[in-house]
């Protein structure tokens, strides 16, 4: 959208797509012969766009969310008129970016979310279970240090007459040992985190894959 000052005009919908953004540079191209500054608002769908207006020479900002003066009233999402204010907001110079990673910084991102992600999958499918067995008073002994390779092999023999409970215990134990989850920190193998990687993502993590009576313990 772009116009004069304080106003907006739509020039309509365009793919989120190489040849979508294509097609929207040259509708504005030929609509006025000024300088056309692009921006969007950070969110779910990444970097893709900026990177392809910039390879196309074009000058675009990814917004922080957080940091657009909005109105009140304002907080439903609407498309046309949300464009509409972040057009008149850029041209003002109201709008704050976000820094842009590269795509080795977003690789790197990609790998700790996951890593994190398969952690909290683990500790979910660990919770259930431990509380099933706690009970029925079904305590690990010796006051030893739970899921180990030995603590699998004590889950394995554990048994109930109720055969419904017994389904519990057969269900959870697999849950366990399919779940993946990060156990060994290693910058190595994505590169040492750069200073500008601002949202504070903490270094790299290698994902390992556990199986059944792996001895893999919470990092």
């Amino acid at each position: 959208m772009t116009g004069e000052i304080g106003k907006a005009t739509a020039y309509g919908t365009f793919l989120n797509t190489a040849a979508g953004l294509e097609k929207l540079v040259k509708r504005l191209r030929q609509a006025g012969s000024g300088a056309i500054r692009f921006c969007y608002e950070a969110g779910p769908c990444g970097y893709g766009v900026h990177r392809t207006l910039t390879r196309m020479g074009e000058d675009c900002m990814v917004v922080a969310p957080s940091m657009i003066p909005r109105k009140p009233g304002e907080r439903q999402k609407n498309d046309q008129r949300d464009a509409a204010s972040l057009a008149v907001l850029h041209r003002g110079g109201l709008l704050t970016a976000v820094w842009v990673p590269d795509a080795a910084h977003e690789a790197r991102r990609d790998l700790i979310r996951a890593r994190l992600a398969a952690v909290r999958a683990l500790r979910a499918a660990r919770q259930p279970l431990s509380a099933f067995l706690l009970r029925h008073q079904r305590v690990y002994p010796g006051n030893r240090t739970p899921w180990t390779k030995a603590h699998r092999g004590w889950l394995a023999g554990q048994s109930f007459a109720q055969p419904a409970q017994q389904i519990v215990l057969e269900e959870c134990i697999p849950c366990i040992g399919s779940c993946p989850v990060a156990v060994e920190a290693d910058d190595a193998d994505i590169g040492e985190p750069d200073a500008q990687d601002a949202a504070g993502e903490g270094v790299g993590h290698r994902l390992l894959a556990v199986a059944p009576g792996a001895d893999v313990k919470d990092p």
